[in-house]
């Protein structure tokens, strides 16, 4: 009997870029990007991150122009992160809870330049802002104290919700931040004020050019409180108490070694996930295209992709206005 070829032939639907186009199940938008800013204190340009070549520590004049250019591009919103000098560091992190602190100025600033045409965003911990590098409040054992920790989360968050931002990002893995959080906003009349958690952050190896970002001080690791990288049926506990405890969004981080811990997340998730394409992803993928390894744009745009085809509906990421020009 003859061989009978069948009468489905799968690429026929990749014969053109129309044809590919048409029938692509995962799409990626400007409005699907958050980008990442860092504002810093104590400095009269802006400032090149060595190990994250084009993103940089921002003056107030120079976050200002950048944000008004990655709004006019589309993007979905700003997730900004305040650098204080180091000498305003402090065990309790106070600089970051002042409203004359540098992140609350930022967000001011933003506020100010771009209003309601994007959502601004603010990174809720005190690791910039700590002497010891630490998401909280260190006791007299070095461990962080979680209850201790939330107290100031309660002032830092309201403090933001204060300078501008439409949604907080409670990022230290606290147990009980998200609880805490909304019931603070919620007592200072911030009842609109939404909270996009860090509900399934891992310890990873690959934070180490943010940590130069945002001038952190840390010695040591923060193990004891973000997640083990073995753990998946950890991270849908985690994101399951701060859904119970109001979360209107819930985040996977870091994205690119997690996008399994992602699909499972966005498949359980009631609310909008997001994931967040780290400094690490971004450093490796720069490196690689200078030395003519890969080539860049397509790597972005792939790598982007599959953290969108994996089940973010939001994602951060340091290419988010260059992407969104180019889309």
């Amino acid at each position: 009997m003859p061989f009978v070829f069948p009468t489905h032939r799968p690429r026929r639907l990749r014969t053109t870029p129309a044809v590919r186009r048409l029938v692509r199940e995962t799409s990626l938008e400007p409005r699907h990007l958050v980008l990442p800013m860092f504002v810093a204190d104590g400095i009269d340009a802006p400032r090149e991150i060595s190990s994250m070549p084009g993103v940089y520590q921002h003056t107030l004049d120079s976050l200002r122009a950048a944000a008004t250019e990655a709004v006019a591009a589309g993007v979905g919103g700003l997730m900004l992160f305040g650098v204080p000098k180091p000498e305003d560091k402090s065990g309790d992190g106070e600089c970051g809870v002042d409203p004359q602190g540098i992140l609350n100025r930022g967000l001011r600033a933003l506020a100010d330049e771009v209003g309601d045409a994007t959502v601004l965003m603010a990174d809720t911990c005190l690791d910039e802002f700590t002497d010891h590098g630490h998401c909280g409040v260190v006791d007299d054992a070095g461990r962080v104290d979680n209850d201790a920790t939330l107290a100031q989360y309660r002032r830092m968050a309201v403090a933001q919700a204060e300078a501008g931002a439409h949604l907080l990002g409670p990022s230290g893995m606290m147990d009980g931040q998200v609880g805490a959080i909304r019931e603070a906003l919620d007592d200072a009349g911030f009842t609109e004020v939404g909270q996009l958690a860090y509900a399934a952050k891992y310890a990873s190896a690959f934070y180490g050019p943010f940590r130069e970002a945002v001038g952190s001080s840390l010695q040591g690791d923060r193990r004891t409180y973000q997640q083990d990288a073995g753990n998946r049926r950890e991270a849908l506990r985690e994101v399951d108490l701060d859904l119970a405890e109001g979360a209107d969004m819930v985040m996977v981080k870091p994205a690119m070694s997690y996008l399994d811990v992602l699909r499972e997340v966005a498949d359980s998730s009631p609310v909008p996930v997001a994931a967040y394409q780290i400094s690490g992803e971004y450093a490796m993928i720069t490196a690689a295209a200078q030395r003519g390894w890969i080539d860049r744009d397509a790597a972005i745009a792939e790598s982007l992709l599959s953290i969108r085809r994996a089940g973010a509906d939001i994602v951060l990421t340091y290419w988010a206005a260059e992407f969104a020009k180019r889309a």
